[in-house]
């Protein structure tokens, strides 16, 4: 089996031979012969809504027993309940290998891996039978007490922001063909896992349709047959990835990451339900995928050349950038999408608070891990059921750099109670 290990908002490539050889993406480039990684963006978050019962209401956020004879569930809640784990926020740990994990008895209750590449070197080739890393990350996660989740990120194929290839017929039916294999892997392991459905994409699709209108943007779709009735644009193509997933794989619990590139929540809720964000399962705020250091070192490497100073954010919640301000974000995002649905924070990075701006390669400064471990209840009350921490490409930190932070602070958190969901 090979084990491959993917950095970035659109890690590395794939590729590789002999079991446990891992390897890691570049971030600004082609590693092996997968699509390129995204050079980093940075979001913001949060979640809240009113709760009603009698099922899932638009911005609400419980869900109730049919026959009316149980008290309302939260929708965070029943989600984790589904994935079988312990009614509190759930842990996730991607760009790591289990056995970097074991060294450090960090236990996650979630694994997260990337799926990337289109055709040639992608990853329904890195094992055999096709589509087997799948099947062999499910098992392992699970074989390590944790839930398996996949990043689909197969839109880079053509190069980032790249979108020529959506209304090519020839590339999206190798493109769907290797969506309906992930479905149908998943489908055979016949247990929950979570899909991240390709993070950046719906950014770039919004500012290249014509009035940022996802409806009005030509895409490949209709010739599925399981979306044979969608439209070929987008916004169908987002909702394909529903339709697909339900009738292939209905354990699959899927999620689409927002891009707060421009426009306000609500104008990108309202994109994003064209797309069909609102009939998935949970939302992917997207956190911020590099160290605040890396951004602010002297001479940073490439995957660390965009943003727009401050960087780092102030845990007082004082002054902007802040975690209040993200999670407000992602609080109007979800009202406004509506449903209820809860949220998955993703890619979150793994640098150690420091007074001094900068840091060094691996070891840059940033204080998402120290916060929101610290702080987890306020995620748990914006109706999060899951934060995961990864290194968002090569050169940032990760749990073999951070002196061992994560490790501590993650211990701490799931020997208590842990953070009650709502």
């Amino acid at each position: 089996m090979t084990s491959l290990l993917l950095f970035g908002c659109g890690g590395g490539g794939g590729g590789g031979s002999g079991a446990g050889v891992a390897l890691v993406g570049s971030p600004t480039g082609q590693s092996g012969s997968g699509g390129p990684s995204n050079a980093g963006q940075s979001g913001s978050q949060g979640g809240s809504g009113s709760t009603t019962g009698g099922g899932t209401q638009a911005g609400g956020g419980t869900t109730g027993n049919p026959g009316g004879d149980a008290a309302p569930v939260a929708a965070s809640a029943a989600l984790v309940a589904k994935l079988g784990k312990p009614s509190r926020v759930l842990v996730g740990l991607g760009a790591t290998s289990i056995d970097d994990m074991k060294s450090q008895d960090i236990h996650p209750d979630i694994v997260e891996r990337y799926l990337v590449g289109v055709g040639a070197g992608s990853w329904p080739t890195w094992n055999s039978p096709d589509g087997a890393y799948v099947t062999f990350s499910a098992q392992a996660a699970e074989a390590y007490g944790a839930v398996p989740m996949f990043t689909l990120y197969q839109m880079t194929a053509n190069g980032e922001g790249n979108l020529s290839g959506i209304s090519d017929a020839t590339f999206m039916d190798k493109y769907w063909g290797q969506v309906r294999l992930m479905y149908q892997r998943i489908a055979e392991w016949g247990k929950p896992a979570l899909v991240n459905v390709e993070p950046d994409f719906w950014g770039f699709a919004a500012s290249q349709a014509p009035g940022r209108d996802l409806t009005k943007m030509a895409a490949a779709v209709s010739g599925q047959p399981e979306c044979s009735t969608l439209p070929n644009t987008v916004a169908g193509l987002g909702q394909c990835f529903v339709q697909m997933g339900r009738k292939v794989a209905p354990k699959a619990l899927l999620g689409f990451p927002p891009a707060f590139w421009s426009g306000t929540p609500a104008e990108i809720a309202a994109q994003m339900r064209t797309a069909g964000a609102n009939q998935a399962d949970f939302i992917v705020a997207q956190t911020s995928d590099r160290d605040a250091g890396c951004r602010e070192a002297a001479s940073p490497p490439a995957e660390c050349q965009n943003g727009s100073a401050p960087f780092y954010w102030d845990a007082s919640n004082k002054t902007s950038p802040n975690f209040h301000d993200s999670q407000k974000q992602y609080s109007d995002y979800r009202a406004a999408l509506g449903n209820g649905l809860p949220i998955l924070w993703w890619q979150t990075p793994m640098g150690v608070p420091s007074d001094t701006p900068g840091g060094t390669d691996q070891h840059y400064r940033d204080n998402h891990v120290d916060y929101m471990l610290r702080n987890t209840q306020e995620y748990g009350d914006m109706h999060t059921f899951g934060i995961v921490f990864s290194a968002g490409g090569s050169h940032q930190t990760s749990i073999s750099t951070d002196g061992g932070q994560f490790a501590r602070l993650s211990a701490q958190y799931l020997a208590g109670s842990g953070a009650a969901l709502k």
